[in-house]
């Protein structure tokens, strides 16, 4: 892969550091000083595919469908990273982008760096698993972004609402919560991300 085939992807993890690092921002979250207790994660459970179930919208996955991660365990510990998303419709081709994360050592595996590229990363917390492994929170550090993210593409209205308030309760901002869709009808609601919104 030459250097500009590998401009677009750049570009991405700039708006990915943009959005996610935790340099505090302007409109930096009141709670973001406030101390979360994260919960241990058996790191071979949480592995696998989570669909993306809804997001703070921000320009690195604004305007994405069907999208989801995929985390796997590599022998030396990294962890691959993988998203994948359809932008602008369930018609468009999937878009697929590959990272390196590594666990923060004592964060009970629940906060990784995400290596965008060279010495360049994020910091992502997981700040709830339910037991079963079927639904999981994750946040960045200043806590001006958040995801929810389930094992199945469906979920219950009643699961969510737990969700949602869970990630209130953590001083998340839900206000800016949005669904993503993850079937062709869910485009038009009114909690859904459009596939058409700009980045």
């Amino acid at each position: 892969m030459n250097r500009l085939s590998r401009l677009p992807a750049y570009l991405c993890a700039v708006s990915l550091m943009l959005a996610g690092c935790s340099i505090a921002p302007t409109n930096q979250n009141p709670h973001a000083g406030d101390e979360l207790k994260l919960p241990v994660l058996d790191i071979n459970r949480y592995m696998g595919r989570w669909y993306n179930i809804a997001n703070v919208p921000y320009f690195g996955e604004r305007g994405y469908v069907a999208s989801y991660s995929e985390w796997h365990l590599q022998p030396e510990g990294v962890i691959q990273d993988i998203y994948v998303g359809q932008k602008g419709g369930f018609d468009a081709p999937e878009t697929r982008r590959e990272f390196s994360d590594s666990i923060v050592p004592n964060s009970g595996n629940a906060e990784w760096h995400v290596r965008l590229f060279g010495p360049v990363y994020v910091s992502q917390i997981t700040t709830y698993v339910d037991p079963d492994y079927r639904y999981t929170i994750l946040g960045t550090t200043d806590r001006n972004l958040v995801w929810i993210f389930a094992r199945d593409r469906d979920i219950s209205a009643a699961a969510y609402a737990d969700l949602v308030a869970r990630a209130s309760a953590q001083g998340f901002n839900t206000a800016h919560l949005k669904r993503v869709p993850q079937h062709p009808e869910q485009i038009g609601k009114p909690e859904f991300q459009s596939p058409g919104d700009p980045d």
